[in-house]
């Protein structure tokens, strides 16, 4: 049985603005990555995009190794959520496995088309994050049921800080690269595709796929995304990041928080305080510190925070605001 319907629920800026220290999104804290912005920031949004991504898709399917055939274009990894879910539907797909705790995007996308949460070796359409949200880790995909469709969120993989990549064989990829590039106001994404994806599918998901669904920033990003120079940028943010996260760890344990393992660069944090009691400490922590924190309850997860990993001075007024938030 599907568990109830909720809203749409995200980190980042709510209707009191940004927030000066922002915990809630996974955007890597090293960026924005100069090379990409520059790239945004050139971008000529006079004119219209090629309609069907010629250049861009060849520039990521060399990037990747693949045929241009394989890559399909997103306005942005929950669109292709939604279009994905809504392609299997249409082939008659009723069953969805979604990881709990997990994005809620799959969940929600399978609850507005009148899917069914099920097992995965029930399922017509599999989720799987690599590594996951909200945790920040890594298990293995589940195998594919004969027929099903499979897809590997790789929304983090850029920013994995230890472990290995799982294995998931039959899966499509989806890749939203803004994360790792610090520039999630910038919306693109794109999916490769398996190499024996049904042609069913791929039809339908042609189908349903908006006109020009990336603007020129986008491609411009996508564009930079696949650049070497941009790549070797984000290779040296990794070791800056992990170091960072050993002392996010510290922090929140010297503060009696329990940390979940992760291998990316956030992860799940209990606070010492009463359950019922965490809405307002957040809420406490956003008004009156200017902290903000992801509650990942709508994820699975309830009584934990999403916290991604910041630059000290980020870590030290987080220290300061809790401490002072429960004496």
């Amino acid at each position: 049985m599907a568990p109830p319907h909720f809203a749409a629920m995200h980190g980042g800026p709510d209707a009191a603005g940004r927030a000066a220290h922002d915990f809630s999104t996974n955007a890597n804290a090293c960026g924005p990555c100069p090379e990409a912005l520059a790239a945004v920031a050139q971008a000529d949004a006079r004119y219209y995009c090629d309609p069907a991504y010629t250049d861009l898709r060849g520039r990521l399917g060399a990037f990747h190794g693949v045929s241009p055939s394989r890559i399909h274009m997103a306005a942005s990894g929950s669109e292709f959520i939604m279009r994905m879910t809504a392609a299997v539907n249409r082939l008659g797909g009723l069953g969805v496995h979604a990881p709990v705790p997990g994005y809620g995007d799959y969940l929600r996308s399978a609850l507005a088309l009148g899917m069914s949460l099920v097992p995965a070796n029930e399922a017509r359409l599999l989720w799987h994050g690599d590594p996951a949200s909200p945790t920040g880790q890594t298990t293995e995909a589940p195998p594919l049921p004969e027929g099903a469709v499979g897809v590997l969120d790789m929304a983090y993989a850029p920013l994995r800080l230890s472990g290995r990549p799982c294995a998931a064989e039959g899966y499509w990829q989806l890749w939203t690269p803004n994360k790792a590039l610090g520039l999630t106001g910038v919306r693109a994404a794109y999916a490769l595709a398996p190499p024996d994806a049904d042609e069913a599918l791929l039809r339908v998901l042609d189908a349903l796929m908006p006109s020009w669904p990336i603007g020129a920033h986008g491609v411009a990003m996508l564009h930079a995304w696949a650049e070497p120079a941009v790549q070797r940028w984000i290779g040296e943010c990794l070791p800056v990041l992990s170091e960072w996260k050993s002392l996010q760890l510290r922090l929140c344990e010297s503060l009696g928080w329990h940390c979940l393992p992760s291998d990316s660069n956030f992860f799940c944090a209990q606070p010492p305080t009463d359950p019922r009691e965490q809405s307002a400490l957040l809420q406490q922590l956003r008004e009156l510190h200017g902290i903000q924190l992801r509650d990942t309850a709508s994820m699975g997860l309830p009584g934990f925070v999403r916290m991604a990993v910041l630059p000290p001075a980020s870590q030290a007024a987080l220290g300061r605001a809790i401490s002072t938030s429960t004496t």
